[in-house]
């Protein structure tokens, strides 16, 4: 897959194009667990067609969802275990990508040939992860998670959902705080607080924190987003104690890229508790906080997908959007630096009369 050329997109920023279909060189949580069985599943993320198999020891494998001999979808298929059966003609392709048999021709050359594109795949607080790196980043960056997915001192829900907007429009929406003491006024978690405040910007070791200026655990006062492998977002929600035990409702979300159009929000709920108040918190979650977290979760869907696709194009910025467009320009500078390192590893591989910047994957 390459991106267009300005001439190609009528004169278009190749880096937005870029951007907009999805920032590559990050692990993305791309199914819930449960959502990958023993039937091949297709999806679509970062523009791309892919398929998702269980083998038999459970392992989660990702490809390219394209048969190599015509192009058809493998997700149609059968699982074999460590292989998946193209429906059209039986073709077996392994976790690798590598054909290991072709049923219907006798010593096919096809077979032992890597010819569908894989992803390095793992499976961590009920999701599947994968890898999506280009050219110059195959190998995979180690993943490390935020505490709260992997510490045992931590219980989490997973609160997944399909939004009909880029995926920028959903990190825009988590890195602005103050939109909570307005859109979300009414939940039972964000009705207190100033309606006005200053905001400030800090560094940390993987990213930047967020925050209002003194106010602290009233509303949603500061988001963190972090850089680790991933692109992670944490926020924390006062919570009174007759929501359980645990103190602050904490929050890690990613925005995953389906297509330019549209996203998948992953949105982990978590509470540091353990023994019997995670017992609590877990009964109190599912059977009284769980419907209301979704209320305010629709309440960012539906005025995001009201925005979309051109809002961007129309904004009047202000004190309060500093986060916002901190982390817009940081994806920015990575997607800058993504291309001058293909650019470089095309020009040693002998492409160097390729102009910088015009095809990348």
């Amino acid at each position: 897959m390459t991106s267009p050329t300005p001439e190609a997109a009528g004169g278009a920023d190749p880096i937005r194009a870029y951007l907009d279909r999805g920032i590559k060189n990050y692990w993305y949580p791309v199914a819930p667990s449960w959502q990958v069985g023993n039937a091949p599943i297709g999806i679509t993320r970062l523009g791309e067609q892919i398929v998702l198999w269980r083998d038999q020891d459970g392992q989660v494998h990702a490809l390219e969802d394209r048969c190599p001999h015509r192009g058809a979808r493998l997700s149609l298929g059968w699982n074999l275990g460590n292989r998946v059966a193209c429906w059209y003609h039986g073709i077996e392709v392994d976790g690798s990508g590598t054909v290991q048999n072709v049923p219907a021709v006798s010593a096919c050359p096809l077979e032992g040939t890597k010819c569908v594109k894989s992803y390095p795949a793992q499976e961590h607080a009920g999701a599947v992860f994968l890898w999506f790196g280009d050219e110059a980043h195959k190998e995979p960056a180690p993943l490390q998670l935020p505490e709260e997915l992997v510490g045992d001192e931590y219980a989490s829900f997973l609160c997944m959902s399909n939004w009909k907007c880029n995926y920028q429009y959903a990190i825009d929406n988590v890195m602005d705080p103050m939109h909570g003491a307005y859109l979300h006024a009414t939940s039972h978690s964000m009705a207190e607080g100033d309606k006005q405040a200053d905001m400030r910007v800090r560094k940390t070791e993987s990213g930047l924190i967020f925050e209002k200026v003194g106010q602290r655990d009233v509303n949603f006062d500061w988001v963190e987003l972090g850089e680790t492998g991933c692109l992670w977002m944490r926020l924390a929600i006062p919570y009174k104690k007759k929501f359980g035990p645990g103190g602050n409702f904490g929050i890690i979300g990613f925005a995953v890229p389906v297509d330019g159009d549209n996203c998948q929000v992953y949105f982990w709920r978590t509470r540091k508790v353990q023994g019997w108040q995670r017992d609590a918190w877990r009964f109190m979650y599912r059977n009284r906080l769980e419907g209301l977290h979704w209320d305010v979760l629709e309440q960012d869907r539906y005025v995001l997908e009201s925005m979309a696709p051109h809002a961007r194009d129309h904004e009047f910025l202000y004190q309060h959007d500093v986060g916002m467009t901190r982390v817009r320009r940081m994806l920015r500078q990575r997607a800058q630096q993504h291309f001058a390192e293909l650019d470089a590893l095309r020009a040693q591989q002998g492409g160097a009369e390729q102009p910088a910047g015009h095809s990348h994957a």
